[in-house]
């Protein structure tokens, strides 16, 4: 199950008290101040784990306390430090202020650390505030108090290329054929109720993340269907390929089935239209190579930039797009031409 939203409470350590001691040892009455100071508390860190895909980990445990920071002792013995809160977090995971609406920060690479809460500080013992003129001090400090605030978390999926396209498009069939993911597929629409992650193996050296998002529909940018909850998580990604389905079962437009979608991403709060897209005009096995041939000019005629046409289903032509996917994730120059199958 794909947890993309959490909200969890945080509390950092409360620094430990300073100590009033003076000390008293035989053949020494007067030996003076020696209460030491008290330990830091403890930091509530988010650490970034490439091992985690999903906020599934923090739902059950939404509160986090570190540890206080020990009080200063006798003898001039400070006060223990207290070990910071360690939360891992999946990459991509945006962290928000509740009560501040504030972006606190972005955790986006692995091993990454962020402080959210920060443990106070020590307070000194009597023995910090001894001088000449004041060789009795009987002052102390207390430690500063902990940090406290209530955290939003938002994950938003981290890949090279993201599957966009209207539902039974076939973008569960294509990333079941070219990674180890196994979604469900299914003939209805919304067969795909989460965005699933697969990693594609092009070689020793080369592998490319994809991402594949629930379905989109008219209005999804404005909460309808299922996209309005899912299209944060292709903002990261590199290229988008865009499954169009050549040969659509309610008997629509393949034309305007693509600039339906294309209509939506860039209605997206961030919009994702000048996103380098491929289009890849899908269940090439239905019809004949003329057809196919006719909707892919008639896409290039409406804007569509490279048109490729194949088969998730019988893999025709899925070699070719998988390299040119490869290419543009990389930024190298990618020849139009080559969009036979």
């Amino acid at each position: 199950m794909l947890i993309d939203q959490a909200t969890i409470f945080v509390r950092s350590g409360k620094g430990g008290n300073g100590c009033c001691s003076f000390l008293r040892e035989k053949y020494r009455p007067k030996g003076g101040p020696d209460g030491g100071n008290g330990g830091r508390g403890g930091d509530v860190v988010l650490v970034g784990d490439d091992a985690l895909t999903t906020l599934l980990s923090l739902t059950p445990r939404p509160h986090y306390r570190a540890r206080h920071g020990g009080d200063g002792q006798g003898k001039s013995k400070f006060g223990a430090d207290a070990d910071d809160l360690l939360i891992p977090v999946p990459l991509g995971t945006v962290v928000r202020d509740r009560d501040s609406g504030e972006v606190v920060c972005d955790i986006s690479a692995k091993d990454e650390r962020v402080i959210v809460a920060r443990g106070g500080a020590g307070g000194r013992g009597n023995e910090s505030f001894k001088s000449a003129t004041n060789q009795t001090p009987r002052e102390v400090e207390p430690g500063e108090a902990w940090q406290e605030r209530t955290l939003d978390l938002e994950l938003k999926l981290i890949a090279d290329v993201g599957l966009v396209g209207l539902p039974n498009a076939g973008k569960s069939t294509f990333i079941g054929c070219v990674t180890a993911a196994r979604p469900k597929v299914a003939s209805y629409p919304f067969t795909t109720l989460e965005p699933s992650l697969g990693i594609c193996e092009l070689g020793v050296d080369r592998r490319l993340l994809i991402a594949d998002i629930p379905g989109l529909i008219e209005g999804a940018s404005q909460g309808a269907g299922l996209g309005h909850d899912f299209l944060r998580h292709i903002e990261r990604t590199s290229v988008f390929l865009h499954l169009v389905d050549a040969a659509p079962i309610d008997g629509s437009d393949p034309v305007e089935n693509w600039r339906t979608i294309r209509g939506e991403l860039a209605q997206h709060e961030v919009d994702l239209s000048t996103r380098p897209e491929i289009v890849l005009l899908n269940k090439a096995d239905l019809l004949p190579a003329d057809q196919l041939d006719d909707i892919a000019t008639q896409l290039r005629s409406a804007g569509a930039g490279h048109v490729l046409i194949g088969s998730g289903a019988t893999r025709a032509g899925i070699d070719q797009v998988l390299d040119i996917l490869w290419s543009v994730t990389r930024g190298e120059a990618v020849d139009r031409r080559q969009s036979k199958w």
